[in-house]
């Protein structure tokens, strides 16, 4: 059990990831049928955004601010004041994505851009350790680099397909109140 709990807590960001898709197949598994596309990429969308943004980078800030030597050795670093700030800016894309996972269109887009760059950025940070240092330790070449991959790509999709889904669904309305077609709309004269 032991090794159980230690493999699910270096690998934060996979487990996250997993409770996700579990919390989404529970709601979706709860919603009356039939399900729409543009439902179950809500519960996919909002369950990422909970989980993987929202309570991961809120792990990641408890482990870099409160067990930062842990961290570093897990890293393959040496201890630095470092990862204090990053643990503080974790802290803040954890708040955004929570706030994020009933939020608006806009919300989302900022929970899913911020800790999407900052992921690709430690991705490639990654490389250059494995490159330069011969940096291998599990919190640097393990499941963390790929998640560090992933996990902006995984929250991209939702992001788009709510954004396609969010404009198929959009009813424009003339001035004057009257309904008309996407085709009528975009052949008005302002």
């Amino acid at each position: 059990m032991e090794t159980f709990i230690r493999i699910v807590l270096q690998n934060f960001t996979l487990t996250f990831l997993v409770l996700g898709l579990i919390a989404t197949g529970i709601s979706l598994w709860r919603r009356p049928r039939p399900l729409t596309p543009s439902l179950v990429v809500e519960d996919v969308f909002s369950y990422f955004l909970l989980f993987s943004v929202g309570m991961s980078f809120f792990y990641n800030f408890v482990v870099h601010v409160f067990f930062g030597d842990t961290a570093a050795k897990f890293i393959g670093w040496g201890p630095s004041p470092f990862q204090a700030e990053v643990g503080m800016a974790s802290l803040g894309y954890s708040i955004v994505g929570l706030l994020a996972f009933r939020g608006d269109f806009g919300l989302r887009v900022a929970a899913v851009i911020g800790p999407a760059i900052f992921l690709l950025g430690a991705a490639a940070g990654h490389v250059h350790q494995m490159i330069v240092a011969h940096n291998f330790a599990p919190g640097n070449a393990g499941v963390i680099f790929y998640t560090d991959i992933a996990i902006p790509i995984i929250g991209l999709a939702p992001l788009w397909l709510q954004h396609r889904f969010d404009r198929e669904s959009f009813v424009p309305r003339s001035v004057s109140g009257e309904v008309v077609t996407l085709k009528e709309a975009s052949g008005r004269k302002a």
